[in-house]
């Protein structure tokens, strides 16, 4: 290949040098072919998992439909309020969110809605206590300490719905939660079979920012999945009623 360079002279000069040419394309035709096969693949795949994504999602936010409320007052009675756990810091004292989700709780009991709390956390580790946490912050504020229950292994959503119902004899309950978490905890309530309404509880430092926004979402889908494969729970102890005392469930 050859081209006319011009000085400032007005001279002329050829450059020329040699032509580059590939001598085979950078990938056979059956490697252009399998690449199309894997990528059209992967585009069907895609698509499957963003639909069945959003058909779960869809049925779960519908559990939790015209059975949600803003206060105490206006929410239902039920014998029993369930009271999802959440972080406890070092010192024992409940996190922003939980503080909020024990409010619902109490302001429940207050108002003669529910005659029982079901305290339900992660008591996993000696060091980390959840339960006891949340049941010693409702006995200081009055609730008798006989109409608090502990479950300590409500590691999961799932495992508190299912020990509420197969340990505790829950029936009927009044879930106590953010609104972002609310439709989940009604869906497996409500698969449990316990007749559920809830009261939504404020963010606390969990708002429904665009992490928890997409945590969620993959947590409801994998919440209906659970309830549809019936997937084992944490459903060791003794029965304990709860119509019964709730120091029965105390671990200290």
């Amino acid at each position: 290949m050859c081209t006319v360079v011009v000085g400032r002279d007005d001279a002329a000069l050829l450059v020329c040098w040699p032509s580059m040419k590939l001598s085979r394309p950078l990938l056979s035709s059956r490697a252009r072919q399998r690449l199309r096969r894997v990528l059209k693949s992967t585009a069907v795949l895609t698509v499957l998992g963003a639909s069945g994504v959003l058909a779960t999602n869809l049925v779960v936010l519908h559990a939790a439909s015209e059975r949600e409320y803003q206060s105490a007052a206006e929410t239902p009675a039920r014998h029993v309020a369930i009271v999802l756990g959440a972080k406890v810091q070092p010192s024992g004292v409940p996190s922003s969110p939980l503080w909020n989700r024990l409010r619902c709780g109490l302001d429940l009991y207050r108002e003669g809605k529910v005659r029982k709390l079901l305290v339900s956390g992660d008591h996993g580790a000696p060091e980390y206590d959840e339960p006891n946490a949340m049941r010693d912050w409702l006995v200081e504020r009055g609730v008798l300490l006989e109409d608090v229950f502990t479950d300590h292994a409500g590691f999961r959503t799932y495992d508190t719905m299912r020990r509420a119902r197969e340990v505790f004899g829950v029936r009927d309950a009044v879930v106590c939660t953010q609104a972002f978490h609310m439709p989940r905890a009604l869906f497996l309530a409500r698969d449990s079979g316990i007749d559920a309404v809830g009261l939504v509880a404020k963010d606390g430092w969990r708002a429904a920012n665009a992490y928890n926004t997409l945590r969620e979402t993959f947590a409801r889908s994998r919440a209906w999945a659970d309830a549809t494969l019936g997937v084992a729970s944490h459903l060791g102890g003794p029965v304990i009623p709860i119509t019964g005392d709730g120091r029965l469930s105390h671990d200290r």
